[in-house]
């Protein structure tokens, strides 16, 4: 099995403190103040630290960066195809709603920006699971109804890429002829998650990679079963990514120093409108990530907890979720510890690690210097691109 890193653009902005943003949760939400004597000021996302970040990931051996999408991301597309004169390797792992486009648009926006990066084009459909975010920009279809949606999109999608016209009546859209004036080459890899009943035979039947979020092992292994199953019976076998946050140091002791360092920072008050905002999700994912820290929060630790409290599984720590929405949990340890976890996961089937830090300029090179080269070591990943 080949392993593939990926890192993150941080496009809600970074820091050297957990911030809120991501699913559900307001970029202003958990957004730390900055304190006398301390180094945590919020860096903008504007495209000069963007290209720093993306840079990097190019230089340290990553594939690609996931871009996120939402209300309060820069927008995906837009950014990434500023970079792409900025680097001249690195992939990028574009999100985007499904819904807000067509999908002969977005098939024609793929295969241009296919050509024009030379092959690094890899998309992330995310169907939405925030019901008040998609009504934000017009679309009020339920949840199982957003799934059929992304389903029918998809067919489209690859139906206008094929080379030949395609036609596609159904409940959500209605097209014929639908193509492209070229077919990419090569065809953009699908990235896809969503762990409700209606998202599972979605990635069986269209997907190329199923993204879960960094629930503990035992639980990886029961979704990924759920999909081998569905996709089996669709004559189809799936790659499987994990999208985690990093924390790695020299040693244990300094890894967990710095998620407590982390979890100090955070203001009470930030955690309870993070979580509040979170509540209102009726994404099955998001719901499984706040049940990793519901025994902390109802402990009353979130005033004055140890980090230790919200190590979920070993060296799986469920901190971050606290303020973030979407991945919420963090490989804590020293570079060897980490490198045990991702070794666990990969005995799963985990073949891709879409991961990320606080701050993201930083933690990319503890991760690329510390636990890529153990793992090279232990020939978890001979393929792997060596750090420039």
């Amino acid at each position: 099995m080949s392993l593939r890193f990926h890192w993150f653009l941080p496009t809600t902005g970074d820091s050297r403190a957990l911030i809120g943003g991501g699913h559900s949760v307001p970029s202003g939400v958990g957004r730390p103040q900055a304190r006398p004597g301390t180094a945590d000021q919020i860096r903008p996302p504007d495209i000069d630290y963007l290209a720093q970040v993306a840079r990097s990931a190019e230089q340290l051996g990553f594939e690609a960066v996931l871009t996120p999408t939402g209300t309060w991301c820069e927008d995906a597309w837009l950014v990434t195809a500023a970079l792409l004169r900025e680097t001249s390797r690195l992939k990028f792992l574009v999100a985007f709603r499904p819904g807000f486009v067509s999908p002969t648009l977005a098939a024609q926006m793929a295969a241009t920006y296919q050509r024009i990066s030379g092959g690094r084009l890899l998309l992330n459909v995310v169907t939405g699971g925030e019901a008040a975010e998609q009504r934000r920009f017009g679309d009020h279809l339920g949840h199982a109804e957003r799934y059929a949606r992304t389903d029918e999109f998809l067919s489209i999608v690859r139906g206008a890429w094929s080379g030949e016209p395609f036609d596609l009546k159904g409940e959500h859209y209605h097209v014929e002829g639908a193509t492209v004036s070229r077919p990419p080459d090569p065809i953009p890899e699908i990235y896809f998650g969503g762990s409700s009943p209606a998202a599972g035979p979605v990635a069986a039947r269209h997907v190329d990679t199923y993204l879960t979020w960094g629930e503990p092992p035992g639980q990886v292994a029961e979704k990924l079963d759920w999909i081998q199953g569905l996709a089996a019976g669709n004559g189809r076998t799936l790659r499987y990514g994990i999208r985690l946050h990093t924390i790695s140091r020299d040693t244990s002791e300094a890894a967990w120093a710095e998620a407590q360092r982390l979890l100090d920072g955070i203001d009470p008050a930030h955690i309870a409108q993070a979580q509040q905002a979170l509540a209102a999700s009726d994404s099955v994912g998001q719901q499984r990530m706040r049940t990793l820290h519901e025994d902390y929060r109802a402990s009353g630790a979130a005033s004055a907890g140890a980090a230790r409290d919200l190590e979920i599984h070993p060296g799986l720590w469920a901190g971050v979720g606290l303020v973030r929405g979407g991945a919420g949990t963090a490989l804590v340890g020293s570079h060897a510890e980490v490198a045990d976890l991702i070794e666990q996961y990969a005995a799963l089937g985990i073949e891709e690690f879409v991961l990320s830090g606080y701050p993201h300029l930083e933690e990319a090179y503890w991760f690329a210097e510390g636990v890529l080269p153990e793992l090279r070591r232990r020939g978890a990943v001979p393929h792997l691109r060596a750090t420039a």
